[in-house]
């Protein structure tokens, strides 16, 4: 049955996979049809094409290895300073610009003079190639939305989970007593757990955030209201100062982080709660902004990627995945002793991150990304208007074709990166529990 399960989870992801690249795709697809470019080609993944259909100008397809997708469209670069597009030249790094150039021209017909990408003006190149990762930005909000407001998310609670039994500062990492210790305010107090904190010195508490901050900005003696039995009870303890792990701001923790504050001695149970509209849209919020400091960090992660893909280190928890690794942990989503509702939460937020990470990586301004496109378009504007200000020349379209070298290394790197994830996703994947 694990095996079916693990599967079928497998299976559920790689269709979310495909669905979000082909939502990608048809983002730039619609817009570039709507402002008259030509698109010959729709392809979802890469390789030997599966499937294909022509309807109109454009043909339609599925491809093999399902680790991507592209439209092709007409004239993405400008012909070269002789206005020709199939020149040939000694040097390796032009040759890669004239071949960049060339494969722009690919079944060029009468009467695709007027419908060449790069003839737009650029804020509409712009809209083009933004409304790939847009769409996975918009599918990424809905389904976290989606998510948060129907099914809920695991959170702390301020439920009473466990109650320490002496004060032991958090650096120590031990749960064992010494024999000297005290005991913790919280079990002086006659804190139990399933106890439900409703109100902290006469203040209510609505959440685990909220409690948190009270306890840790209070030392001596505090009231503690508690829900016992259908019955409010109010207990009296008295806070004491201890080192305790620091506060991320939202309920959580940083790791290995510690600080002074006030202490009861208690852990907070966990359960699921649906979330309002406003709580999950700033949940959203610190998500994406999770989202930019994990790219931003990207190669700090790569020394503890090689030694846990070929030497003896954990994965860290928080440790870049790629596709095949968010395959297996799909895999185990469907295993987990969760109800299946929750496993179906899990399942959507994968999905959901993937199509975040998606938006966030394709705005890089590097080709050949799209926001590499996209910061062609923009320095192309701001070229133009400067030479209007100043009375100069029309310099022309951004020759973006020129970087193309450039293009070729950062995809070398890439492919160097997703590799070298790879074989971490397979000798050492991350799990989840």
């Amino acid at each position: 049955m694990t095996t079916w399960m693990t599967i079928l989870g497998i299976i559920v992801f790689v269709v979310g996979l495909l669905f979000s690249i082909a939502w990608h795709e048809l983002g730039h697809l619609s817009t570039a049809k709507l402002f008259g470019i030509r698109v010959p080609e729709y392809m979802v993944g890469f390789g030997p094409t599966i499937f294909s259909r022509k309807k109109g100008e454009t043909e339609y397809g599925v491809k093999a290895i399902p680790l991507g997708g592209y439209i092709r469209m007409i004239g993405m670069f400008p012909p070269g300073d002789d206005g020709k597009v199939t020149a040939r030249s000694t040097s390796p790094w032009r040759s890669m610009v004239e071949d960049a150039r060339s494969a722009a021209y690919e079944e060029l017909q009468p009467g695709d003079e007027k419908r060449l990408f790069y003839t737009r003006k650029p804020w509409k190149r712009v809209i083009v190639m933004f409304a790939g990762p847009f769409m996975n930005l918009v599918l990424a909000v809905v389904i976290f939305i989606g998510v948060m407001m129907t099914f809920g998310v695991n959170t702390q609670t301020t439920t009473v989970g466990s109650v320490s039994e002496c004060v032991i500062p958090a650096s120590a990492n031990t749960d064992t007593c010494p024999k000297d210790a005290k005991d913790s305010p919280a079990k002086a107090a006659g804190l139990k757990p399933g106890d439900k904190i409703v109100a902290f010195n006469g203040q209510p508490t609505p959440d685990w955030q909220t409690l948190q901050r009270d306890i840790r900005d209070t030392t001596g003696p505090a009231t503690i209201t508690v829900e016992r039995d259908g019955a409010h009870k109010t207990l009296q303890a008295d806070l004491i100062k201890n080192k305790v792990a620091k506060s991320d701001g939202d309920g959580g923790y940083v790791r290995d982080e510690y600080v002074t504050a006030g202490f009861l001695g208690f852990a907070p149970a966990t359960g699921v709660v649906q979330q309002s509209f406003g709580e999950s849209v700033e949940r959203m919020g610190d998500m994406v902004e999770s989202g930019v400091e994990s790219l931003v960090a990207l190669p700090s992660k790569i020394p503890g990627l090689w030694n846990a893909a070929f030497g003896d280190a954990e994965r860290e928890p928080d440790s870049p995945m790629g596709v095949v690794g968010a395959a297996r942990v799909g895999g185990e989503v469907f295993n987990l002793d969760i109800p299946p509702e929750q496993q179906v939460a899990t399942m959507l937020f994968l999905v959901a991150g993937f199509n975040l990470s998606l938006f966030l990586f394709n705005m890089l301004p590097l080709l050949p990304l799209d926001g590499g496109h996209i910061a062609g378009a923009l320095w192309e504007s701001v070229r133009r208007k400067a030479a209007r200000v100043f009375r100069r020349p029309d310099p022309g379209p951004f020759d973006v074709a020129k970087l193309m070298p450039v293009a070729y290394v950062v995809a070398g790197i890439f492919i160097c990166f997703t590799l070298l994830v790879l074989i971490a996703d397979v000798v050492n994947p991350v799990r989840i529990t």
